[in-house]
């Protein structure tokens, strides 16, 4: 029976994301029954794809998690190039979908793919199985060049689409690896200092940046254009006060708020269920983000201590900066919040992510309890 419950692993990690996913189909049909019926005639369409997508997300997950991950390792390369090829595609024509002046999807009859959310996950399976081979190499910064060489050309193509948030997650995201793989001080500095002069390089780069920059400063100064979606996002946030206006009774969502169901959803969501609904959110989020680096941390090698560590770290920095741009604290770009925006490529990749750290939970215990048996 303890052999049982062992090889269950972090039970209660499983949960929580089940739990966040879950509650995710019920904002996103909340945020988006007007604009839906409005749109398509069907104020559950957003709705039933979310349903599906979480479906498909928790098979993934399932999946994943029984799934041996150590045979992962041999799959870091090729998913890899297979991002990089998907991310190119979207400039493709006839193969890259346009959606207010980004080319960001790939469509494939009735469906449509975002290759930004793969590469993601790509890139933790690459980075991780790369300084798993060699843990040596991590104490170099000429032994981190092919991880800094792929996150570079994950950002370059991302960048290109153009999609600034989830360039800036991705560079995290790298950062982030080199910091769990071990890499020194000295090599993590000369790594970052460029990376941050880059960003006002980058904004000046675009005209429509700047305008973003303008309207964070002072969304006041154009309430119509550049300002407008913050200045409903704060709207939408203040009206929640501490308890909310009630599920479903959002006003905000009434097409006052753009991209309400899923960009900008914790808006609505704030506005629902108040200060105190959006508190116990990001205690459920903060409780899977602390859940998945223990598992990291228990986990006896380093490559499922990479892997795990990776996935929960991607998910822990676009969940704080989701949650930054809606409430003013950065620029407002386009990001969504895992689990719980309206987008099947990113709520299925990601609980297929955290079903791989699940399985590194379900190892570890095995392990732990295979050791305890042969002493």
């Amino acid at each position: 029976m303890k052999g049982n419950a062992a090889n269950r692993g972090d039970v209660l990690f499983l949960a929580a994301v089940l739990l966040i996913a879950a509650y995710g189909v019920v904002c996103v049909w909340s945020a988006s029954c007007y604009n839906a019926q409005v749109q398509y005639g069907d104020a559950l369409y957003f709705f039933k794809k979310q349903l599906v997508g979480f479906l498909l997300g928790a098979a993934a997950m399932i999946g994943m998690g029984f799934f041996p991950y150590a045979k992962l390792r041999r799959f870091g390369l090729p998913a890899l190039l297979l991002s990089l090829l998907l991310l190119a595609l979207v400039f493709v024509p006839g193969l890259g979908k346009s959606n207010y002046g980004a080319t960001r999807w790939l469509g494939f009859g009735a469906f449509t793919v975002q290759p930004s959310e793969l590469a993601k996950l790509g890139f933790v399976l690459f980075a991780a199985g790369y300084f798993a081979r060699d843990p040596a190499r991590m104490r170099t910064l000429g032994g981190c060049l092919p991880v800094l060489g792929a996150g570079l050309c994950i950002c370059v193509l991302i960048m290109l689409e153009p999609n600034m948030s989830v360039t800036m997650c991705v560079a995290a995201l790298m950062i982030g690896m080199l910091f769990l793989a071990g890499i020194s001080k000295k090599a993590l500095a000369i790594i970052c200092i460029p990376a941050l002069l880059a960003v006002p390089a980058l904004i000046l780069m675009e005209p429509y940046r700047l305008q973003r920059l303008s309207a964070f400063l002072d969304p006041w100064a154009s309430p119509r254009d550049e300002g407008y979606q913050l200045i409903q996002s704060l709207y939408g946030l203040s009206n929640g006060g501490f308890f909310g206006v009630g599920l479903f009774r959002s006003r905000q969502k009434y097409r006052f708020l753009p991209f309400a169901e899923s960009d900008f959803i914790l808006s609505v969501i704030a506005e629902e269920t108040g200060f105190f609904g959006v508190l116990v959110l990001f205690s459920l989020i903060g409780f899977v983000v602390w859940r998945g680096f223990r598992i990291a941390l228990r986990c006896g090698n380093v490559y499922g201590f990479l892997l795990a560590g990776g996935i929960t770290l991607a998910y822990a920095v676009q969940s704080a900066l989701n949650a930054l741009v809606v409430s003013g604290c950065i620029p407002p770009t386009g990001l969504p919040l895992p689990l719980i925006s309206a987008g099947n490529t990113s709520l299925i990749v990601t609980m297929a992510g955290m079903g791989i750290v699940w399985g590194v939970s379900r190892a570890s215990a095995h392990d732990g309890r295979k050791s305890h048996t042969m002493k």
